[in-house]
């Protein structure tokens, strides 16, 4: 390809992306992250990281897609807009640092359900390389970790809009009540989290395996409070654990409902 610009998040498939661009075409590899507030800044300083590590060139640019009213309205294509505006601001610097493709960590594995950032990277000409190698989610991981990346058993992410009903509004200040939502269970310990925004109730997911911890002496109490103070007056826990995708097809899911304190499979909510 001669001369590469990932599109670089620092997630397990993007990171060993960049390291392979990396080795294979040296100083013909950039980096390019993207802030904005659906992107948590403990991702941001993890980007930086991971890419000294690898010895990438980073470059972080500010995008916008919260001021697109079509991504703030949290429809079924909200990916694509974001998308877009990344993609669209990529092209651009790859132009002007003589670079010839615009590359993406897309894989196999996420072509399993709807992506409308895909749409969005064709449209822009962006190369998917993982894709085109036919490399799974598995098979990075293995070798990720044989070249030593701290990437290779990184949970699964996604930006903090994902925690957000289709339909309700994205706004920046849901982004970082769920930031700080997040960043105190990782302080807790848990890894594989999410925290749906549910108005007034948080939903928490975390792996099922770890589900029982909430039932620990002064567990439910701590967490429960924690929240108060970040602006969920009401919490819950999902019994079903951690899944991509749980918002789809429920009640609040949809445009115009409201969001409804009545969550499958609660362990508890408490509130003040």
């Amino acid at each position: 390809m001669g001369s590469v610009l990932v599109a670089f998040s620092a997630g397990v498939d993007s990171a060993f992306l960049a390291d392979a661009a990396r080795r294979v075409l040296g100083d013909g590899a950039l980096a390019v992250t993207g802030r904005s507030p659906s992107l948590p800044e403990s991702e941001l300083v993890e980007a930086r990281r991971v890419a000294e590590r690898i010895g990438i060139r980073l470059l972080e640019i500010d995008t916008r897609e919260l001021a697109d009213p079509r991504y703030a309205a949290n429809a079924a294509d909200r990916c694509f807009f974001c998308k877009e505006e990344l993609f669209r601001r990529l092209v651009l610097i790859a132009d002007r640092e003589g670079i010839a493709y615009v590359a993406d960590g897309t894989i196999p594995d996420d072509l399993s359900d709807e992506r409308p950032g895909r749409a969005a990277a064709r449209a822009y000409g962006v190369r998917s390389p993982l894709l085109e190698a036919d490399l799974t989610k598995a098979e990075i991981r293995v070798l990720s970790k044989a070249r030593g990346l701290p990437t290779w058993d990184k949970p699964a992410m996604a930006c903090l809009a994902s925690r957000i009903p289709r339909g309700q509004r994205v706004t920046a200040e849901k982004l970082r009540t769920v930031e700080r939502a997040e960043a105190h269970l990782r302080e807790l310990g848990f890894r594989q989290l999410r925290v749906r925004h549910h108005g007034a109730l948080a939903r928490i997911e975390v792996e099922a395996g770890e589900v029982p911890r909430f039932f620990e002496p002064g567990m439910m109490d701590a967490v429960s409070h924690a929240f108060q103070r970040i602006g969920f007056p009401k919490v819950s826990v999902d019994l079903k654990g951690y899944r991509t995708g749980s918002l789809d097809g429920q009640p609040a899911d949809r445009p115009g409902s409201i969001p409804l304190p009545v969550i499958s499979t609660p362990v508890f909510a408490h509130e003040r």
